[in-house]
């Protein structure tokens, strides 16, 4: 029997319901739901937590955000929209409390200003337009009361986005467990970069890469581009966005994957870590004793040791670097500049292709 997973809305189709409820309220009373319009045109009926009218022109609202069955840290996110009608005919929108202010250029919002994109503003204005007066105008401000701790479990900060959550969306509906829209997340990190015209970004498929990145090579934050497990993805979005040059760090238990043309590194995608780790060390002179064990180990931390006992640890991760190195200039097509820099736990340097020791002084390395 099929399962179908209910799908959700967006924090911006959330925002301009609570909007709408806010304007009736003022106009008619309280209400318990609204009908708003959405940029794929189709109109969405939202539940209203509450709405009251606190004079004669003003009022405000409040509606749950519901991603559905998506995996959302802004699920169940109280969003409040308080409005205020004026006579100039204006829809004027601002962020309140718990909604992030942008600090860094590069994103689809001013510095300085509060984290509401375009499409959600269209979304509020839409929405209000639909139940204003003739003539009449409405100041709308939209907060989050949780917004702030809400935005610790999101890449926000990063982004240079502080203070609170993002009020986002394009089509104003959130696909269950997208996995299009964990990827889609991950993209303004390379616009951040570029903004601040950085040369070199840096590519870490995870927080060890990340973490060694910063610590260990004093990598300029802005320039460290998250990748998570979609880096082939995320070598696509590079090359449209004409970046010249990547270094990739990260832990060997990703890096290897990539050896193997893995571009998807989850696990239930593929996993050939031993295979490769023990097909290069058996190409460096492995004896069968050695890529034996290299093939039963649990970790590519244990295949660490194993290489290092053997004598061919730089030897065998500096070739798995190279072979990395040119499955990724295939992927982008020569268009980028590729160096490969493979670590342990500890930040300690296991490998690099060619490229990654002639940048090994801006590297720290020796």
């Amino acid at each position: 029997m099929a399962r179908f997973l209910k799908y959700g809305l967006t924090t911006g189709a959330s925002a301009a319901a609570a909007a709408k409820a806010a304007v009736i309220a003022v106009l008619n009373g309280s209400v318990d739901c609204v009908v708003i319009p959405t940029p794929i045109g189709l109109r969405f009926e939202v539940p209203v937590k509450s709405s009251k009218r606190l004079d004669d022109c003003a009022a405000e609202a409040v509606v749950v955000k519901d991603a559905g069955q998506d995996i959302d840290a802004t699920d169940k996110m109280e969003i409040v929209a308080a409005v205020k009608l004026t006579s100039d005919g204006k829809v004027v929108i601002r962020s309140g409390v718990g909604v992030g202010v942008v600090t860094k250029v590069g994103l689809q919002v001013s510095v300085g200003e509060g984290a509401i994109n375009p499409v959600p503003r269209a979304m509020i204005t839409e929405a209000v337009r639909e139940v204003l007066p003739q003539g009449r105008g409405v100041e709308v401000v939209i907060s989050a009361p949780d917004g702030a701790n809400i935005a610790k479990k999101t890449t926000n900060a990063k982004l240079g986005i502080k203070g609170g959550v993002s009020i986002l969306g394009t089509t104003g509906v959130v696909k269950p467990l997208s996995l299009e829209a964990c990827r889609r997340s991950l993209v303004p990190q390379i616009d951040v970069a570029m903004s601040r015209s950085y040369e070199r970004l840096i590519f870490v498929p995870g927080n060890i890469g990340e973490k060694i990145a910063r610590e260990v090579f004093s990598a300029p934050e802005d320039a460290i581009i998250q990748t998570g497990d979609f880096v082939g993805y995320m070598l696509d979005k590079a090359v449209d966005k004409n970046v010249k040059e990547i270094i990739f760090i990260g832990h060997s238990g990703k890096i290897v994957k990539l050896a193997a043309n893995i571009f998807n590194t989850h696990h239930k995608m593929g996993d050939a870590r031993n295979e490769v780790i023990a097909a290069y060390a058996g190409s460096v002179g492995a004896s069968t004793q050695v890529i034996n064990k290299l093939l039963t180990t649990n970790t590519t931390d244990e295949a660490t040791k194993v290489l290092q006992q053997a004598g061919l640890l730089e030897e065998t991760y500096d070739k798995i670097a190279m072979r990395v190195s040119q499955r990724i200039v295939d992927r982008v097509d020569g268009k980028i500049k590729i160096s490969i820099v493979i670590v342990a736990m500890d930040g300690k340097v296991l490998g690099m292709d060619k490229n990654a020791r002639e940048n090994s002084p801006w590297l720290n390395l020796t």
